[in-house]
């Protein structure tokens, strides 16, 4: 099967410390997608701009109130976006074990539906 063009997937949450960075890390080295996290709170490590926006072909939040946030900020640049919601709630450290589990569950499953 010929290999595809990276797609550029986005993961956000609310201060980018946790949830979206453990999903950052899981896929850092997968060979089909880049990958970049941002937190949509102005107390966020890194909070997303409209650069991340437009880099990406794909956003996962990690709530509703976050594809709200960002359509409240970004409405016109996400005109052409797919912003898939995970209903991943706000209760995990970095890297937990059951934070991955149901990240690799809910990413995959719109990874291959896409």
């Amino acid at each position: 099967m010929p290999s595809l063009a990276r797609k550029n997937i986005l993961f956000v949450c609310s201060r980018n410390q946790w949830r979206s960075p453990t999903a950052e890390q899981i896929w850092r080295n997968h060979p089909n997608y880049s990958v970049r996290s941002g937190g949509t709170s102005r107390s966020a490590r890194y909070i997303v701009s409209m650069r991340d926006i437009q880099w990406a072909d794909m956003i996962l939040v990690m709530e509703e109130t976050h594809k709200v946030r960002l359509t409240a900020s970004y409405r016109t640049a996400l005109n052409n976006k797919k912003v898939y919601v995970l209903d991943i709630p706000d209760e995990y450290l970095f890297m937990d074990s059951e934070l991955i589990k149901l990240l690799k569950q809910s990413v995959n499953d719109i990874l291959e539906s896409s």
